[in-house]
């Protein structure tokens, strides 16, 4: 390790660091997989940031103005997993030696959830790095909403530890991009600049001046020469502090598996050292003979009183919270509530009365428009609704009327311009969802989905409270062809544990499905079509609203007798169902099912599903503008499913619906060969 200012730091620094390092390496010989390099050569400048300037308590590790810290490079969770053991967090030694095990609080990547002191799901390179922008989008705003002369509430800085790998991902290029143009000042990034790749030398793929990039995006950036010196480290993080206007990139030198035989080589990054070469690594450090997992008293020492270092910051923020409270008691219940994510009283009930005045049933609306609507009616009392769209908000109809948009002019606005970035949006909004005190959202075509997958697949890893609003949701778009029209989306959505997908029918339904949205602990995916549909009347409907909050109900039942079968739809297809089911009276009693969730649907009781959709009836044709995968399991082995199985077409979209046989005639004639 290269001598520093023994006024700053020494000794007990340099052998913290080393003990960094080795538990790290421990940690990976012992689970006998993990990825050592990082740790060893990312330990110091993590400890300078983790012990000279990040702003925590770990006693109290959800304190909200504590500063964030993401390990973007989640590959290297066994570095953070040790300082998070060493400096109070609660992980033990025991929880580090079982690392990567079944029920472990050390898994493989960090976990939102299942380590103390860790702040975002990592792993997905670049990912970590995005959300990083959301959490500073969010204390900025908070900042600007909540905090008053003599009360500064939300004053803290968003930290990232970042590789080459989340350099090289376009998500983290969209999110760097933004973070620039929203002149996020409180943002500063520690790039561990290695140079390799599993592959070889990054300069195989990677060639590129970082700094000139990084600079074009507004960013300033700085370099340190060599990331094992302390105190160049901590000067180019004071100086990070220092600039206000700019996101900042410290870009450390360092060595890939740094004082190990297999330093500056792939074979470090992704595989435990082995026992020869992890011996020969712990000599070099000055651990030579000292048992698996050694920590010395003067370490232990050193990180619990560092660690100890924001208490009284901490609890001096509570007073002024409480001060606070007593002269902005409005505000106060507002933060509080936000920030224990509870919704106002009796919301639904003024929402549905609001949706119900705002569709008159005899004036047909495309559910995009009336998700617009809808989330304005929900704006008035939700301010923590926030978010926008990747440049498509006068199409995903998702902008907050009268709201400024975001800016470093404008900190407390609640409408974002994503830019063309659906990546860097999903991700950012994971970012503000995890900061606390927003419910965010974002808009893109349902198409474009798969841009916004990896981020949508850690919000419902995360189980992170935010909004996918996706329209343009089937062959309805019409001329824009295949490359615009879903028809594998909603099935591939579908797959995705713990997201809720929500395909409504109409306006009303629609309403309903924003309430659910905004009440679930879980992401939420918003299916809603480009095309006018016919809403359905409530004096003649009454049970949309309450039957969509369970994902299917009966929306219109056969007359005069029993049904002999059903019809089962989601969203567009839901009017072609009750056209079909009109041309069938008086020759086939059919009972009509809308289904806008199967999440939904498969969370009710055994006993209200068989209400629904009765096991005796064993005749029923789904319909649905998509791909046929999923809906087996509600028609049956004797039922039937017409779908889009193929990719769509270019040309008006009551053409398309026609040609591929989505109309009532079609419906009726399919129902009728059930009984043949």
């Amino acid at each position: 390790m290269t001598p520093v200012s023994s006024k700053l730091f020494n000794r007990k620094d340099k052998a913290s660091v080393d003990t960094l390092r080795l538990l790290a390496a421990d940690m990976v010989e012992k689970a006998k997989s993990g990825h050592p390099g990082f740790p060893l050569g990312a330990a110091p400048m993590a400890y300078v940031l983790w012990t000279r300037f990040l702003k925590h308590d770990p006693t109290c590790p959800d304190w909200p103005d504590r500063d964030r810290f993401v390990l973007s490079a989640g590959h290297g969770s066994a570095l953070l997993y040790a300082f998070l053991c060493l400096s109070g967090y609660g992980l033990t030694i025991e929880d580090l030696k079982n690392f990567r095990q079944w029920g472990s609080r050390t898994p493989g990547h960090p976990e939102l959830g299942v380590t103390p002191g860790v702040e975002a799901t990592t792993g997905p390179l670049g990912h970590g790095l995005a959300m990083g922008v959301g959490l500073a989008l969010a204390e900025r705003h908070l900042a600007a909403r909540f905090n008053r002369p003599k009360f500064t509430l939300f004053d803290h800085h968003t930290y990232a530890l970042v590789s080459d790998g989340d350099l090289m991902e376009g998500v983290g290029s969209e999110a760097a991009s933004l973070a620039g143009n929203q002149g996020l000042g409180k943002l500063i990034y520690l790039y561990d600049s290695n140079d390799m790749t599993i592959e070889g030398h990054a300069g195989l793929t990677f060639s590129e001046d970082v700094r000139v990039r990084f600079t074009a995006y507004n960013w300033h950036v700085s370099v340190v020469a060599d990331g094992e010196d302390l105190l160049s480290v901590k000067m180019a993080l004071e100086a990070a502090k220092q600039e206000t206007d700019r996101p900042t990139l410290i870009i450390c030198r360092t060595k890939l598996g740094a004082g190990s035989p297999k330093e500056d080589t792939p074979g470090a990054h992704g595989e435990p050292l082995g026992p020869e070469a992890l011996a020969a690594t712990k000599a070099h450090y000055g651990f030579e003979g000292k048992e698996p997992f050694f920590v010395d008293e003067r370490v232990t020492k050193n990180f619990l009183e560092l660690g100890r270092a924001h208490a009284a910051t901490r609890q001096k923020w509570e007073e002024t919270l409480a001060a606070y409270g007593r002269q902005y008691p409005d505000e106060a219940a507002e933060l509080n509530r936000r920030l224990s994510s509870r919704l106002p009283d009796s919301f639904e009930k003024k929402l549905f009365s609001s949706a119900k005045a705002a569709f008159p049933p005899q004036t047909p609306v495309a559910t995009r428009v009336a998700s617009g609507k809808v989330l304005n009616l929900l704006a008035k009392d939700l301010p923590e609704l926030i978010g926008g769209s990747a440049d498509l908000a006068p199409s995903n109809k998702t902008l907050i009327d009268g709201e400024d948009f975001a800016s470093a002019l404008s900190p407390d606005g609640r409408n974002f311009h994503f830019g063309v970035r659906e990546q860097g949006m999903g991700a950012i909004l994971n970012g503000l969802s995890l900061h606390g005190g927003f419910i965010p959202f974002g808009g893109t075509f349902l198409v474009f989905s798969d841009f916004l997958r990896p981020a949508i697949r850690l919000s419902a890893l995360m189980s992170r409270k935010v909004i996918y609003v996706l329209t343009h949701d089937s062959v309805g778009v019409g001329e824009d062809g295949p490359t615009h029209q879903p028809v594998e989306h909603l099935a591939a959505l579908r797959a995705m544990p713990n997201l809720t997908v929500l395909r409504p029918a109409d306006a009303i339904e629609t309403a309903a499905a924003w309430a659910l949205a905004v009440s679930r602990s879980s992401p939420s995916a918003l299916i809603l079509s480009r095309q006018n549909l016919p809403i359905l009347d409530p004096e003649k409907y009454p049970q949309v609203t309450e039957g969509a909050a369970k994902g299917a109900y009966v929306l219109s039942e056969a007359e005069g007798q029993a049904p002999e079968a059903i019809i089962l739809a989601s969203g567009s297809e839901v009017p072609l169902a009750l056209a079909a089911q009109a041309l069938l009276k008086g020759k086939r009693p059919v009972r009509v099912v809308s289904i806008p969730s199967f999440e939904l649907f498969n969370e009710q009781s055994p006993d209200y599903r068989e209400t629904v959709l009765p096991a005796k009836i064993s005749k029923r044709l789904s319909l649905e503008a998509g791909r046929s995968l999923g809906w087996d399991r509600y028609v049956g082995p004797q039922g039937k499913i017409l779908s889009i199985d193929t990719f769509g077409h270019s040309a008006p979209a009551n053409v398309i619906f026609e040609k591929l046989g989505f109309t009532p005639e079609n419906v009726a004639r399919l129902v009728e060969s059930l009984f043949s």
